[in-house]
């Protein structure tokens, strides 16, 4: 890593501790070491498990794209993806690392760049449209209870939604009217040649004409893949469904009882869209104040909600920047040319 992504990494950590150490402000700390000490280990491993199979997931879904692409592709390959591109999005704002982190990754295996964007823009599509339908299905389940508990938060849920929604809105327009929203959207940003430099105005028109182009020509690679867009769609589901199981397998260690399945599934759903609206990386801040609200009337104890926070952002955040770190000391295959 770089001298400046180590400093972010380091002030990642120290916020973490911080936040944590601010949330204990009203709860002993003897009670946190108590409740750790009758921690169910069987219930915390399986929520282990359960990060470990949304990785793995991923990384089969590059698998899937890159096997009728390149001979030699391994899963080492498939699998670091993912680990890298975790490193990158808990760096960056808004996860913003995370593609290109993923897309250094693949050249490193020798990819060329243009193939490794097209899987990565494949996936990313199948990504967002998959958080798009959980949320949809959330907004049904749990959505009434975010309001009542705290309607500041249901907005930002609300925003966070559109947000996601927008960019597949964006992606599908590109993809059946190609030409109507490349003029559209060059009609679109005319506003900010009022704010910029001639020269800069005209490189960004350019750059994003460029990516609206590259899109549509790999959007017609997706619109023939449809047994495979199927395949890696279900297996996106199963993905995210193992992610959003976390909360539930925690706060089951803990020996919390009486815990609906579907509606803690629903309320991290939720809580993935307000984290992806907090500028800091990986929503620091706004991912324990999410969690801690919406799960306070399941736990009941403080110390036990505390300690259910911690540990979840163990496993979705920090685990996730230590195996990219680990990911990226290892040294990748190189793929053979397709013949």
């Amino acid at each position: 890593m770089s001298r400046k992504n180590w400093i972010v990494f380091i002030l990642m950590l120290a916020c973490g501790v911080g936040i944590f150490a601010y949330s204990l402000r009203d709860v002993k700390l003897s009670s946190i070491i108590g409740d750790l000490e009758h921690l169910n280990w069987s219930w915390f491993a399986i929520a282990f498990l359960c990060i470990c199979l949304y990785l793995f997931l991923e990384a089969v879904v590059v698998k899937i794209f890159m096997n009728d692409r390149h001979d030699g592709f391994t899963w080492k390959d498939a699998i670091r993806i993912p680990l890298v591109e975790q490193l990158g999005n808990g760096l960056t704002p808004f996860s913003t690392g995370g593609q290109p982190a993923q897309l250094l990754a693949m050249m490193q295996s020798g990819v060329d760049g243009g193939q490794a964007s097209s899987v990565l823009l494949m996936k990313f599509v199948v990504f967002q449209s998959m958080i798009v339908i959980n949320f949809i299905i959330s907004l049904l389940v749990g959505f009434h209870y975010i309001a009542t508990k705290l309607h500041a938060l249901s907005l930002l849920v609300v925003f966070g939604f559109l947000i996601h929604l927008s960019v597949i809105v964006g992606l599908l327009l590109v993809m059946y009217w190609y030409g109507f929203t490349k003029k559209a959207t060059n009609i679109l940003i005319r506003p900010a040649h009022w704010f910029m430099k001639q020269g800069r105005y005209q490189k960004m028109q350019v750059t994003l004409n460029e990516k609206i182009d590259t899109f549509y020509q790999e959007s017609l690679k997706i619109k023939s893949e449809y047994g495979k867009m199927a395949k890696v769609s279900l297996i996106t589901l199963l993905q995210l469904a193992f992610y959003y199981l976390i909360p539930y397998f925690i706060m089951l260690s803990l020996g919390v009882k009486g815990l609906n399945i579907i509606m803690v599934i629903s309320l991290n759903v939720l809580i993935f869209m307000v984290i992806s609206l907090f500028p800091i990386p990986g929503g620091t801040g706004g991912a324990e104040y999410s969690f801690s609200v919406l799960f306070s009337s399941f736990v009941g104890s403080g110390s036990k909600l505390v300690l259910a926070m911690l540990l979840w952002r163990i496993l979705t955040y920090y685990f996730g920047m230590f195996v990219g770190m680990f990911a990226l000391m290892v040294k990748p295959d190189r793929v053979h040319e397709p013949d």
